[in-house]
């Protein structure tokens, strides 16, 4: 009798597991995966407010880029401190190992015995069968300084060529490395008129829907996945050269001895926590991107569901960062001038018309060597200037939203260069103390590399958007 109870027991257990216990009502779906929402190492959380962007008190050179407007700005995370020489050469080793595991699996290696364990991965069972996609051991240590000629040939392209007359050694540096990676384009320019055969993504609008939903926003009006390629449409693919251009120490001034820079800033572990530089818009969106894939396999690996992408700053959220809950201030720490009482320099900028000494760093200093502000971050005045997602335009006030305004604009490569320009904000070691003014603004295109330009990363605070308590009006 006890046997037969328990099974029947196990039988209703059983059933009701199965039964949707909504009883017929509007319940939603159970047994979703966990969404792990937690701080960003290294990143603080700014929170939801509402600022008047582009407030100042002059415009030294009169060129009304900086307009006042009222803007709301929801919660996001940022990083404390501009990305480290250390940090990015995290993301440079992760490309230089990964394409050194393909040059070593794609190699003909006679040792077999020492070196076998890399054609495994890329051989099949029977003669010249190639396994596709390559299988690659990336915990495998990568024989670097190997003596065997069929290895050194085979990671050749990651090395500096030099002259084996005079040069007996290999060097320890590496080529530069490429990251290829697909991104998400959300860009107006991908709505089209269907009806377009011309146009680059036309197709024939027919197999959608009539005239009227083209010319009246009917069903299919503004649904890219009933349209030619899906969202397939959006997908670009890039291949980005992620090397610093270390050269920039030599080629930003005229007559200026910086060769001691160009050496050792970044290749030298005396620099590990300084600002990177010498990175261009186009290499600090493959970093966010790199980024956000490393945190996600982690993630996915963990069993947690996640999409949160790590990005650049959008212009109005930089600013908003940058001024620490102080609505008008000018500078971070809020005051109007550039020393404290004590008359120690705030923030590594160029004072006095030109003693950039009297700051303590003529040149880049250690990132968190001042005083943060009120929301905790660190050099958003001096130091490097810093990218922002937008693209430039002297009155994108003007004409974005008042709520998370943005203004991009995705430049091809054959656009012109005004199409280019691209958002830096904070100023840098070189600049003036009104570039360090959390409104003003100026550009660098989106292709070059400058020894005065770092980056920093966001990420969208997905949690309930608390405001600042010093925000003129919040919710809670």
């Amino acid at each position: 009798m006890k046997k037969l109870a328990a099974l029947l027991l196990v039988v209703c257990v059983i059933f009701l597991s199965c039964k949707n216990n909504g009883d017929g009502q509007l319940v939603g779906v159970k047994d979703r995966p966990d969404f792990m929402d937690v701080e960003p190492y290294g990143m603080v959380y700014v929170p939801a407010g509402h600022y008047m962007m582009g407030s100042g008190d002059e415009d030294v050179p009169f060129a009304l880029t900086h307009q006042s407007k009222n803007v709301t700005i929801t919660a996001f995370w940022m990083d404390e401190t501009e990305i480290t020489n250390n940090e990015y050469r995290q993301f440079v080793y992760w490309v230089r190992d990964s394409i050194a595991h393909v040059l070593l699996g794609e190699a003909e290696l006679t040792d077999f015995e020492k070196y076998g364990h890399y054609r495994k991965y890329t051989k099949g069972e029977n003669e010249g069968e190639v396994i596709e996609p390559k299988l690659i051991n990336w915990k495998e240590e990568i024989p670097w300084d190997s003596d065997n000629e069929e290895v050194q040939a085979a990671l050749s392209p990651l090395f500096n060529k030099v002259n084996t007359r005079f040069y007996h050694f290999r060097p320890n540096s590496t080529n530069t490395a490429m990251y290829n990676y697909e991104y998400w384009e959300y860009d107006y320019r991908n709505y089209y008129d269907a009806r377009d055969e011309e146009h680059p993504f036309g197709a024939s609008y027919k197999e959608f829907g009539t005239d009227s939903d083209y010319e009246f926003g009917g069903m299919y009006a503004n649904r890219p996945s009933h349209l030619n390629g899906g969202y397939t449409r959006f997908i670009r693919k890039n291949v980005v050269n992620i090397y610093p251009d270390t050269l920039a120490w030599a080629h930003d001034f005229t007559y200026s001895f910086n060769e001691p820079m160009l050496l050792n800033y970044f290749s030298n572990t005396r620099y590990d926590n300084y600002p990177v530089v010498g990175v261009s818009w186009i290499q600090a969106k493959a970093f966010v991107h790199w980024r956000t894939m490393l945190r996600l396999a982690w993630l996915s690996m963990k069993g947690y569901e996640n999409e949160q992408e790590f990005r650049l700053p959008t212009e109005g959220e930089w600013e908003y960062a940058a001024r620490g809950g102080k609505n008008l201030a000018s500078y971070p720490w809020g005051g109007p001038a550039t020393q404290n009482q004590n008359g120690c320099f705030l923030s590594n900028f160029k004072p006095q018309r030109g003693n950039y000494i009297a700051d303590g760093n003529p040149y880049p200093s250690i990132v968190a060597h001042y005083h943060p502000n009120d929301y905790g971050l660190f050099d958003m005045a001096g130091n490097v200037a810093e990218w922002c997602e937008d693209a430039y335009d002297e009155s994108a006030v003007n004409f974005t939203h008042d709520l998370n305004p943005q203004y991009t604009y995705y430049a091809k490569k054959g656009d012109t260069p005004e199409k280019k320009r691209k958002v830096i904000r904070g100023g840098s070691w070189k600049d003036v103390s009104y570039y360090t003014r959390v409104y003003a603004r100026t550009y660098e295109y989106q292709d070059t590399c400058k020894c005065y330009v770092g980056f920093r990363c966001v990420q969208h605070y997905m949690g309930r958007q608390r405001g600042d308590s010093n925000s003129a009006s919040h919710v809670y």
